[in-house]
C-alpha cells in the first residue's frame, strides 16, 4: 500500500524584490531615492537594488544592456507603503518634479502616478486598507 506523500505548506512571507527595466538608470535611482526616498543597498553599473522599508526592495535594471527599452507597461502598476503624509504635500512634491498625478474617486489617501519609465506607481500610507 502507498501511502500518500505529506503535504509541505508553502508561505509566501513577502516580496524580496521587484524589477523595474528602465531606461536611464541614474535618472530612476535620483526618482526613486530623491523623491520617493529610497535608499541604495547595493548596485553595479547595469543595476541598483533599492530600499525601502525593512525588507522590500526594487531593482532597477537598465534596459540598454539587454539591447531594448521599456514604456513601463510589463506591469499594471506597484503599490508602495508610506510614512504618513498628506495628499496635498505628496501630490505637489510629485508635480515640482514633472510628475502627473491621479487619484482615486472617494479616496483622498490614493495617488497614482507613473515614474519616469512610464511604470505605474501606488502610494499608500499606514492603516489604508486597500
Amino acid at each position: 500500500m502507498v501511502q500518500e506523500a505529506q503535504k509541505l505548506e508553502i508561505k509566501t512571507t513577502g516580496i524580496d524584490h521587484v524589477v523595474l527595466w528602465v531606461n536611464d538608470l541614474p535618472r530612476a535611482k535620483r526618482f526613486y531615492t530623491e523623491v520617493l526616498g529610497m535608499t541604495v543597498g547595493h548596485e553595479r553599473d547595469w543595476q541598483c537594488f533599492l530600499k525601502c522599508g525593512e525588507h522590500d526592495q526594487v531593482a532597477l535594471f537598465d534596459a540598454g544592456r539587454v539591447g531594448g527599452s521599456v514604456n513601463g507597461r510589463e506591469l499594471n502598476h506597484m503599490a508602495l507603503r508610506m510614512e504618513p503624509a498628506s495628499y496635498e504635500e505628496t501630490k505637489a512634491r510629485l508635480e515640482a518634479e514633472g510628475v502627473e498625478v491621479r487619484g482615486r474617486a472617494g479616496d483622498p489617501t490614493c495617488i497614482y502616478f507613473d515614474d519616469p519609465d512610464g511604470h505605474g506607481l501606488q502610494l499608500l500610507y499606514k492603516g489604508h486598507d486597500d
